[in-house]
């Protein structure tokens, strides 16, 4: 398929995310602004997944049941981060409120299995994502709901119309409001996406023109970027690998991680830095390539694992580590 457009571009990724990825389509106008959520699908999951809780909570609040999760929903994002809400849950009125189900690192459980299998994953195009009426017209180009959740955004640039990653890292810092609810850090989006047919980079927060973004690329050889690929983008990976259901869901339970850091200073005053860390292509590759090894010879291997990326602006250096399991 020859992509020439930036709309063309979009449309293969979400024609390979529903066609094999795992997703759902939503429309634009089903996403409620000021709540940062599909609301239809975030209670959809909750009433599927949670029966009993369900019904012993409409007989307390009755049709205002919707609206209370939701907002109590919010509140606890605010309160813990989207991220442990995810993986966790929240308390309301007695009841544990879970969002979404993620896989157990072992064994096989036949009840996680099928709360696993009513994760819903969805995908928006267009997606007017700011209730500002000053942003209210500008639009993401592609946006990834866990559950009616946004966990993941992202801009699009086709290297045909002269438009490449850099361009879309520019709109981020640019044109997209920090404080708009799906962009708060911690309580909704966890990781946003600027992509090219040739380069990904990545950020955790927005802070306009001092977002700071990392490179998501495969590395070519001993070059940085990503190989060519016949017939595919360059970039085909993250949707075809990353972005795919199964991974989507691991890296949200196993692989982001907050870091917080607290210091105290002369003045005996303590500053709390937290930093969301997102991993990187090839630690993500990594870890996963191990786990699949030991999974299938067993464990008493000793692995070398061996970075080196490269360039100065991509901020990395030489590592090496032995890892034994």
């Amino acid at each position: 398929m020859k992509v020439t457009s930036e709309e063309a571009f979009e449309t293969l990724i979400v024609e390979h995310l529903t066609g094999k990825g795992g997703y759902v389509t939503r429309a634009p106008n089903t996403y409620d602004a000021t709540l940062a959520v599909i609301t239809e699908d975030l209670l959809g999951y909750i009433q599927r997944t949670q029966k009993k809780t369900w019904d012993k909570q409409l007989s307390t609040h009755g049709d205002a049941l919707g609206d209370t999760l939701i907002k109590a929903f919010d509140k606890a994002t605010g309160h813990r981060g989207v991220l442990h809400v995810l993986r966790h849950g929240f308390k309301f009125y007695g009841s544990l409120i879970r969002v979404a189900t993620f896989k157990p690192a072992h064994g096989l459980n036949p009840e996680v299995d099928a709360l696993y299998a009513e994760n819903q994953l969805a995908v928006v195009r267009q997606l007017r994502h700011n209730p500002s009426k000053q942003h209210s017209k500008r639009e993401l180009d592609l946006t990834l709901f866990l559950n009616g959740i946004p966990v993941v955004t992202a801009e699009l640039k086709n290297a045909m119309t002269a438009q490449k990653a850099g361009h879309a890292k520019k709109q981020y810092c640019r044109d997209r409001d920090p404080n708009a609810p799906i962009f708060q850090f911690k309580r909704r989006a966890l990781v946003h996406f600027a992509v090219g047919s040739d380069e990904v980079w990545m950020t955790t927060r927005l802070k306009g023109n001092s977002t700071f973004f990392l490179p998501f690329n495969k590395g070519n050889g001993t070059s940085a970027g990503n190989p060519s690929v016949p017939g595919k983008h360059r970039t085909h990976y993250l949707w075809e690998q990353v972005w795919q259901r199964d991974s989507l869901l691991d890296i949200l339970a196993r692989f982001i991680h907050l870091q917080v850091e607290e210091k105290t200073g002369a003045n005996g005053k303590t500053h709390r830095s937290e930093v969301m860390i997102f991993p990187r292509y090839h630690q993500l590759d990594c870890v996963r390539s191990i786990v699949e090894s030991v999974r299938t010879k067993g464990v008493g291997t000793n692995y070398l694992v061996q970075h080196s990326a490269g360039r100065s602006e991509e901020h990395t250096s030489e590592l090496q580590s032995r890892i034994s399991s």
